[in-house]
């Protein structure tokens, strides 16, 4: 019974970071990513899903990770910043299980 209670909630749960990356949703020049019928996903940003699936579906926490921090890097965050922003990446929901 609880479970299907915490499901209920996730569903209707609002997201200001990307499920998937970490980065806020608000910042994701296409509005967040799309799910197969069209609809905007709540969860990710459009860098990360598309058409209901993973831009790169193989991709572990340490990669996504990695691929933050480099992209963050290229953008001139300071180094501090950096760490601070990726270090719970493996937090995320697309990453718990």
């Amino acid at each position: 019974m609880r479970r299907k209670f915490e499901r209920a909630i996730k569903l209707d749960k609002t997201y200001k970071n990307c499920q998937s990356c970490g980065m806020p949703l608000s910042r994701d020049e296409q509005g967040g990513g799309t799910e197969q019928n069209g609809d905007k996903s709540p969860k990710y940003c459009s860098h990360c899903y598309q058409n209901g699936e993973f831009t790169l579906p193989d991709l572990t926490a340490e990669q996504m990770k990695d691929r933050v921090k480099q992209k963050m890097a290229e953008m001139g965050f300071p180094k501090f910043l950096v760490g601070l922003f990726t270090r719970n990446i493996h937090k995320l929901e697309r990453w718990r299980s």
